[in-house]
């Protein structure tokens, strides 16, 4: 069995959960590749034996069983790049704050890998979005995906923005604010979730519009079925203005026609000790609890 290891950097708190997370797999006679750049920094604090690394989602096949992050949801959508359209399922062990994605407790690793071993999980699918531009913009080649939301922003400005959306071509309306969100199911409990959007069940085919700060109080955000294709361009005292797919950033002019819509590929998520999202959404949101006082 070849299990994949990413993270972004080393945390001296993570330490223990990172030794016992290899040793667990090692004493299995699993083999272990770890990102090359973050298993430099591993390397300096850990003593790291029988593993090997990787640089590129090129160097990721379906020979892999696993991908084991070890951090947050940022994380997680930074692994997105690596495992793209390979259906390497991702096991998120959460070392951050809230984890609506990493679910699994840094505590709990060895029981999350006996249950793997026991193929005792499932797989969730989610879905991600694609991005399109006219005219084509270079840095989007080879990432033009979002597992969260694609968003576009002001940049070099104070002042709002006009963004011009249309849903499968036909005109919806010119928003007033300080950006646009497309946000996936996935993607409605970040960036969407703190802009007033409404949080939307991974299972369900649908991708929410949120308007970032409108200017017109009556723009409220949309639902829309995930097969439209959705169409803007933005205007406004600039002429540059940032797009946003989940944490990597571009400039576009206002010349640009960006096009979004559901990517071709979706991302696999194992689901253990039925670790829902129904409950994880209540446990993080406190929901049912009384938290006055």
């Amino acid at each position: 069995m070849k299990i994949a290891i990413y993270g972004q950097y080393y945390k001296a708190e993570d330490k223990k959960y990172i030794e016992e997370l290899i040793n667990i797999l090692s004493s299995h006679k699993i083999e272990v590749y770890i990102e090359k750049n973050y298993c430099l920094g591993l390397e300096e604090h850990l003593k790291i034996t029988n593993v090997k690394t990787f640089e590129s989602y090129k160097e990721l096949n379906n020979s892999f069983e696993f991908m084991f992050t070890i951090g947050g949801d940022g994380t997680i959508l930074r692994a997105v790049t690596f495992v793209r359209d390979s259906n390497i399922p991702i096991v998120g062990i959460n070392t951050g704050r809230l984890g609506f994605l990493a679910t699994v407790q840094k505590e709990e690793i060895s029981t999350a890998v006996e249950l793997l071993l026991k193929k005792q999980f499932v797989i969730k699918e989610r879905s991600l979005l694609s991005v399109t531009t006219l005219p084509e913009i270079e840095s989007l080649a080879s990432l033009n995906f979002a597992l969260n939301e694609v968003s576009v922003n002001r940049k070099n400005t104070a002042s709002m923005i006009t963004i011009e959306t249309y849903l499968d071509n036909e005109y919806l309306t010119s928003y007033w604010a300080d950006g646009l969100i497309i946000a996936t199911p996935t993607g409605s409990t970040g960036y969407s979730l703190s802009c007033g959007g409404p949080i939307i069940i991974p299972q369900a085919k649908s991708f929410a519009i949120t308007p970032i700060s409108p200017h017109n109080l009556n723009a409220r955000p949309l639902v829309i079925p995930d097969d439209t294709i959705v169409k803007f361009k933005v205007s406004g005292r600039e002429d540059k203005f940032f797009l946003s797919l989940d944490s990597r950033i571009t400039t576009i002019n206002s010349n640009t026609e960006v096009s979004i819509k559901k990517s071709d590929f979706n991302l696999r998520m194992v689901e253990i000790e039925q670790q829902t999202f129904i409950k994880t959404l209540r446990e993080k949101l406190l929901w049912g609890q009384d938290t006055r006082n």
